[in-house]
């Protein structure tokens, strides 16, 4: 019997730590419709993922239908690919190893592929953004939280044996330097994220006695020293310099290593990138492979921030083998 009914949408899901937003997306990469619910208020992931299940249902029946939903995509933080569970995730108020993909699938009734937050929008990028068309590309997420990455090797995602490749906010950038959540010294992530970039604005003001307007402010922000950067105070300028110059350190030893065609940014401390990019350019060019230096682009993501990790989930969704209890 011929069987002639293509599905022609997707569910993409991004799980962030405050808020879970879920999207229906078609065949061409277009947001149909989403809407959110909040994370923190569903301290049970059993409660979490009725919540969820009702919302997916809702969104699809009110746009054409649950019966043109092919599968489900899901990013989430710490979460592992070939297991379908979150991880460990030291942010998210569920602990342990959570089942999340299994659980969403036996309340929903379809198919449903899991990804970190760094392998979906490393999806995203390949399906939708700057990474269209390469097949060997590195995108590192730069998010308040902390550092992630994914790297496409021959067209494919490499994700290691365990599913935990591409923790490069987990690399050593400072032997016994700063006190990471992992339990480890000197990651990257401890120098290059929001509490990184404070907590080097900290040690910075009190090392150094020039006048700094940072100095007023008790709740210093990131926007508090980019506006003090932008007004020429040394100090604000210091932080941004070292700060981009670790980076493009860590982005060169990935480089040697993986020998990629581009090195693709995303994620909401992008928007400072400018201030950090002559350092960070600095950092590279000097410690990169030299048979390498001049080949590797380093580019900041086009997809608008709200819609990366959706878009990338829905291409996950595309992946998974299809299944449903109601064909």
């Amino acid at each position: 019997m011929i069987n002639d009914k293509i599905k022609s949408k997707v569910i993409g899901i991004n799980v962030d730590v405050a808020t879970t937003t879920v999207a229906v997306v078609d065949l061409r990469g277009n947001i149909v419709a989403q809407d959110t619910i909040a994370t923190q208020n569903y301290p049970n992931v059993n409660n979490f993922v009725e919540a969820l299940s009702e919302r997916v249902i809702m969104l699809a029946e009110n746009n054409g239908g649950y019966e043109s939903i092919r599968s489900v995509g899901m990013c989430a933080p710490s979460s592992n690919y070939l297991t379908g569970c979150i991880e460990n995730s030291p942010n998210m108020p569920w602990k342990g190893i959570v089942p999340i993909a299994a659980m969403l699938r036996d309340s929903i009734g379809l198919a449903v592929a899991l990804g970190n937050d760094a392998h979906v929008t490393a999806l995203g990028e390949s399906s939708f953004g700057v990474a269209h068309g390469m097949d060997n590309f590195i995108v590192v997420t730069l998010v308040g939280s902390g550092l992630g990455s994914c790297f496409f090797s021959n067209g494919l995602a490499h994700l290691g044996s365990d599913g935990f490749a591409g923790e490069l906010g987990h690399t050593c950038i400072d032997a016994g330097g700063r006190q990471c959540s992992c339990g480890r010294k000197g990651c990257l992530e401890e120098y290059v994220s929001t509490r990184g970039i404070l907590q080097t604005a900290r040690e910075l003001l009190e090392a150094n006695d020039a006048p700094s307007k940072m100095r007023q402010n008790t709740a210093l922000t990131l926007d508090d020293i980019a506006e003090s950067a932008d007004e020429g105070d040394s100090i604000a300028l210091e932080v941004w310099r070292y700060t981009g110059y670790l980076l493009g350190v860590a982005l060169a030893n990935y480089a040697s290593v993986v020998n990629p065609e581009a090195i693709i940014l995303t994620g909401e401390l992008t928007k400072y990138s400018g201030r950090m990019w002559a350092a960070m350019e600095e950092g590279f060019v000097q410690n990169v492979f030299g048979n390498i230096r001049d080949k590797v682009k380093i580019v900041v993501s086009k997809i608008n921030d709200s819609e990366r990790n959706v878009l990338g989930a829905s291409a996950l969704a595309w992946k998974v083998k299809e299944y449903s209890l109601f064909k």
